[in-house]
């Protein structure tokens, strides 16, 4: 019989990893929530419109990487490769924007890409994010950039981070710059790949992204956007840029930041780190000031970030972020099955004080038992059997230490009651 396994770029969180992605989730929720921000739930498949409207029909997301199929009633669905169309699509779908002018949201949860699987990036993989929709404002940019850094900042990563900054300016300021791009580009145009060569003809700015060396050299001498900005895209980026300062958060102009996704608008920015080897990009976002009008809502400015939470993790763990497994407080061990009943007891009781009480099952030897709570590195082990049982005691030994004593089981609770663990 075959043996069965996990499909090509999805992979099992085992309980040996697991506390590291609470400790994130934890550092993002906790953070999140102190800058005002909700969490939002969406599902994770969506009708196939909601992304090729949103991140458009040219992107590699779209042309080669969605999971789709019909469903029985003719409706082409898709498994979300991004979370920022379907928190749009909420935002308009249940009138969010009514309840208050300022909306705020962060999530997290698994996306679905057809990728080539790869450190850190898988076919299914996680990402956390943040959304605020309703102010245009520079001090909306930084709120939002703000908590990027402080997430960061937590997870043991703003020494080893580099935030990247750049404004793509307005939809007018774009179309002027895309044909000087272009203008620029053609004499070289036969040099660059035929991805490079396809983006030109359907969204050139993508061409700032290749990851081909040669094609960077020869887009260093290339128009700068900046250049091309308004009085009010410069304007705006100006603020922002005073305001980090303010903040003291340290970033680097990078003209050739563009971001992946067709929705950007104004500001983008990209988080690096120096753990992640050549695809360094750990957190990034933007502005999508167009995305819910895009979408079938009224005009509402947007901006937002997203992060993989694996290549979080092992960017932390290349920092020797230290996160501490959550081990049971309590080994209970029963020497006698005549004690099994009372050790259930007593260990209900201890968990109704929020303990954490682990039990064996199999009846094993007491060495055994002995044995598997210093495996699981538990601080103290209850030992109970017949003799214990008659007398009304119980033993109480401290693996940390190696001492023990015997006492009144109706000390016991008065015991774990004044114990910090």
């Amino acid at each position: 019989m075959k043996k069965l396994r996990t499909i090509k770029g999805t992979h099992d969180i085992l309980p040996n990893e697991i506390h590291k992605w609470k400790e994130l989730e934890s550092i993002v929720s906790q953070t999140c929530e102190q800058f005002g921000y909700q969490e939002i739930r969406n599902p994770i498949f969506e009708e196939t419109g909601l992304f090729s409207r949103s991140v458009g029909e040219e992107t590699d997301i779209v042309t080669k990487e969605m999971y789709s199929w019909e469903d029985v009633d003719g409706t082409s669905l898709t498994l979300r490769p991004e979370l920022t169309a379907s928190v749009v699509r909420s935002y308009i779908q249940h009138n969010l924007g009514t309840i208050s002018p300022i909306q705020r949201f962060y999530y997290s949860g698994p996306l679905f890409r057809r990728e080539r699987p790869q450190k850190g990036r898988q076919r299914q993989f996680h990402q956390f994010g943040v959304e605020a929709f309703g102010s245009n404002n520079p001090e909306q940019d930084v709120e939002i950039i703000a908590i990027a850094w402080k997430i960061l900042s937590l997870c043991g990563l703003a020494n080893d981070t580099t935030l990247n900054l750049n404004s793509i300016g307005s939809k007018e300021c774009r179309n002027n710059y895309r044909k000087a791009l272009k203008n620029y580009i053609y004499p070289y145009i036969k040099d660059f790949s035929k991805t490079s060569q396809h983006r030109f003809e359907t969204n050139p700015l993508r061409i700032l992204d290749t990851k081909s060396e040669k094609e960077q050299e020869i887009l260093n001498d290339a128009p700068k956007i900046s250049d091309y900005h308004n009085e009010t895209d410069s304007t705006h980026f100006e603020s922002l840029k005073e305001f980090l300062k303010d903040i003291d958060l340290p970033f680097s102009i990078n003209h050739k930041l563009v971001r992946g996704l067709d929705y950007y608008t104004g500001t983008v920015f990209e988080f690096n780190s120096v753990n992640l080897g050549a695809q360094d990009a750990l957190l990034g976002g933007g502005r999508y000031n167009r995305l819910v009008e895009t979408l079938g809502g009224k005009p509402t400015p947007g901006i937002g970030f997203a992060a993989g939470m694996e290549r979080f993790l092992i960017a932390m763990e290349q920092s020797n972020f230290n996160i501490k497994k959550s081990n049971p407080d309590i080994y209970f061990i029963c020497a006698d099955k005549k004690a099994i009943s009372r050790s259930i007891e007593i260990s209900s009781r201890l968990r109704s004080l929020n303990f954490k009480v682990v039990s064996d099952t199999l009846r094993r030897s007491m060495k055994s038992q002995l044995r598997e709570a210093n495996k699981l590195k538990v601080k103290y082990a209850l030992i109970i059997g017949e003799d214990e049982i008659r007398n009304s005691t119980i033993i109480l030994k401290n693996l940390t230490k190696g001492t023990q004593k015997t006492i009144p089981q109706s000390e016991l609770k008065n015991f774990f009651e004044d114990l910090t663990i």
